[in-house]
């Protein structure tokens, strides 16, 4: 239970995102909206927190333009400080992906640090930038969220203006996307279900049993979509699909020897039992 408990903590991951009043935090510019998506094994759990927060200071009017948000809607709202130990408790330990992560690590750090907590290095696992992953993926190009919506056919139609909510979910899709076939291909053996034992058939202590092996052909219609995902994946991964690599190594002359059919289990029964 205590290895699977580690194991999911290194598999958790927050997509967050933030919104500002502001591009420096040096020049006194705060968050206003806070927002993080959790991810347990690359699937969304749909936990989510969320903030709206008063930044005791004025918006500049070019932030405005982006989020939609004053500071006179946000009046009342709670100070960052006020819910920092409720962003930590749910972000702490986890790995941190974040769009242009340096911005917003910045912001959080500030924050953190007038409300006397402890900065985001010393509280997540780790920080993943998906700004510098984009751009290794794709040198050259627009890599900001839109543009990576669009690349990646995550439908952002309803997003009209900046939310860190919003932000933080469509990235989660992009970054998941993006990552396809970077995870790892291991099965979790301590979460599978104990394989049942065999019984003892009497008579047949001894006798040596070969489990036939269905296999199940695929269709024409299956085999045409894998070739096309496998070409897909090829493509993002800059060639570096090991499936197809596969496909075009020749089969090893001592493997084709070993190769044998499985014979039925009826027949071993019936033989060891003769």
């Amino acid at each position: 239970m205590a290895l699977r408990r580690r194991q999911e903590r290194l598999m958790r991951q927050i997509i967050l995102d933030t919104e500002t009043t502001g591009l420096y935090p040096e020049q006194g510019h705060r968050i206003i909206e806070l927002a993080a998506v959790e991810v347990v094994s690359r699937r969304p759990t749909g936990r989510t927190i969320h903030f709206h927060l008063d930044p005791e200071r004025e918006i500049d009017a070019g932030a405005t333009e982006v989020h939609g948000m004053t500071w006179e809607a946000l009046k009342g709202k709670p100070k960052f400080r006020e819910v920092a130990a409720e962003f930590l408790d749910f972000a702490r330990g986890a790995e941190w992906v974040i769009h242009n992560a340096p911005f917003d690590v910045a912001f959080l750090d500030v924050e953190l640090a007038l409300a006397g907590m402890p900065c985001c290095a010393s509280t997540c696992g780790k920080v993943v930038d998906t700004l510098a992953l984009a751009r290794d993926a794709f040198p050259g190009k627009r890599n900001n969220l839109h543009a990576l919506c669009e690349r990646f056919g995550v439908n952002n139609a309803h997003r009209t203006l900046h939310g860190a909510l919003l932000d933080a979910q469509l990235l989660a899709e992009v970054y998941l996307a993006m990552t396809r076939g970077q995870e790892t291909l291991t099965i979790d053996m301590a979460s599978a279900s104990p394989l049942p034992a065999l019984g003892r058939i009497d008579g047949l202590a001894d006798a040596p049993l070969r489990l036939a092996l269905a296999v199940l052909a695929p269709s024409e219609e299956e085999l045409r979509a894998h070739g096309e995902y496998l070409v897909d994946l090829d493509r993002e991964s800059k060639g570096c699909c090991v499936w197809l690599a596969l496909e075009s190594m020749p089969l090893s002359p001592a493997f084709e020897a070993e190769a044998l059919p499985a014979q039925p289990v009826a027949q071993d029964l019936e033989a060891a039992a003769a």
